[in-house]
């Protein structure tokens, strides 16, 4: 499998923008999997952006695949198009902040 370069840029960004640990991800997006008729298995829980997230947060930077820098600079322009540049703590609706969390940016959580 041949890896793919990505600059120190993406990297940092995507970090800085996805402040929510691969742990603390997957216990939202499992939660907010969870409905009264069913529950989806932890690696099938949450929409497929924010499992695509989980996944590169356990990647090494060497690892990753162009398509995993892709989903990085999806993630990144995303959370940039609702956010002000300074990504500071900022309250909002729920289903705002909720759309956020779902690809690993908790907007009320300090940088």
């Amino acid at each position: 499998m041949a890896t793919t370069q990505i600059s120190a840029e993406l990297w940092d960004e995507f970090h800085k923008v996805v402040n929510m640990t691969s742990r603390e991800l997957q216990e939202w997006l499992s939660v907010q999997a969870a409905g009264e008729e069913t529950e989806a298995l932890p690696d099938q829980a949450g929409p497929p952006l924010g499992r695509r997230v989980v996944e590169i947060l356990g990647k090494r930077r060497a690892d990753l695949s162009q398509d995993d820098v892709h989903v990085m600079e999806r993630v990144c322009d995303i959370v940039h198009s609702q956010r002000p540049p300074d990504l500071d703590p900022k309250a909002g609706g729920s289903d705002w902040r909720h759309g956020l969390m779902n690809i690993g940016h908790d907007p009320l959580k300090p940088s």
